[in-house]
């Protein structure tokens, strides 16, 4: 039989993690598949490290990651795949926003397409704030226009890879990853899946917009030169705005249709100008250098405190 592994990131999920466990558990149990469930506790503050212990010791196909702190879910992910050896793996949350009953379906169309990769596309987001769909969907239009790499619209991690894949990922270095970002990138056969995201089944998002915020400038930076472009630009537009200035009062004076010496306003307004555009200029390459301290200091992506079931 094909093996089949589910990889499931999880964070502070004691409110939902036994009753995903119920459902991708019985799922499975209906597949031809030697089926396995990776979780991996991603520094869990709450209940969930003792939760994930007892579901282990109970059944042997449950393996489990425990993080010696919080790394983030791209880290936990990447966890899940570097430790997966199986035929096929499915990368869902913990929170049964991506239904575990999708399972079988995913399967089916991965062997009808003879696929690599089977992304699952949100065609509603259930219970989700405006806020959230609306800048979801400006996120990825905006990262599509900016990067070198055509994303896949209104997609999460959810997906399905194969074997090649999984291979292919685990040569990958970067530290900071952007993994539906990096899974397009690789190329290969991917199709989209549409599904109905469901709400929560119970507890907290665990990304606030501040997470939100730090995941779209990883996503940007990894993924796009045009920053860089852009404040190439604002320089030389603000060259271009100084000389027109400079010969704009130099035959004032000339022809006596200017008085510089009372254009405090316009002045004052040149300077923030410049000063904003060297700024931005500053922080967008020191954004990138930041990428390079980070790389070259060449730190682990996550540090693994104990392993259960492997």
């Amino acid at each position: 039989m094909p093996k089949l592994s589910i990889i499931i990131p999880c964070y502070n999920e004691e409110a939902v993690i036994v009753e995903s466990y119920k459902h991708t558990k019985s799922v499975l149990d209906g597949l031809s598949y030697d089926s396995e469930i990776i979780y991996i506790n991603d520094g869990s503050t709450d209940r969930t490290y003792d939760l994930l212990n007892e579901i282990a010791s109970a059944d042997r196909l449950v393996k489990v990651l425990h993080f010696s702190r919080n790394f983030g879910h791209q880290p936990a992910v990447s966890a899940g795949i570097h430790h997966c050896n199986a035929d096929l793996a499915i990368i869902m949350d913990a929170d049964l926003q991506d239904p575990p009953e999708l399972i079988p379906e995913l399967l089916r169309f991965h062997e009808q397409e003879q696929a690599n990769v089977v992304y699952c596309v949100r065609t509603l987001r259930d219970k989700e704030s405006l806020f959230k769909r609306s800048s979801a969907k400006l996120f990825y239009r905006f990262m599509n226009r900016m990067s070198e790499v055509e994303f896949p619209l209104d997609t999460g991690d959810f997906r399905l890879i194969d074997r090649k894949v999984m291979d292919q990922f685990c040569r990958l270095r970067e530290h900071s990853k952007y993994i539906r970002g990096l899974i397009s990138w690789m190329g290969f056969k991917q199709v989209p899946f549409y599904y109905e995201r469901k709400a929560r089944f119970a507890g907290e998002t665990k990304y606030p917009l501040a997470k939100m915020m730090k995941f779209a400038s990883t996503a940007l930076f990894y993924f796009s030169k045009k920053p860089l472009l852009i404040a190439v630009g604002l320089g030389f537009l603000a060259v271009i705005i100084g000389i027109v200035l400079a010969i704009w009062v130099a035959f004032g004076k000339i022809y006596g249709y200017s008085n510089a010496e009372t254009g405090w306003t316009s002045i004052i307004t040149v300077v923030v100008f410049f000063g904003g555009v060297q700024l931005l200029t500053i922080g967008v390459l020191g954004q990138y250098i930041g990428i390079l301290f980070d790389e070259i200091k060449g730190r682990p992506e996550y540090i693994i405190d104990k392993k259960t079931g492997f």
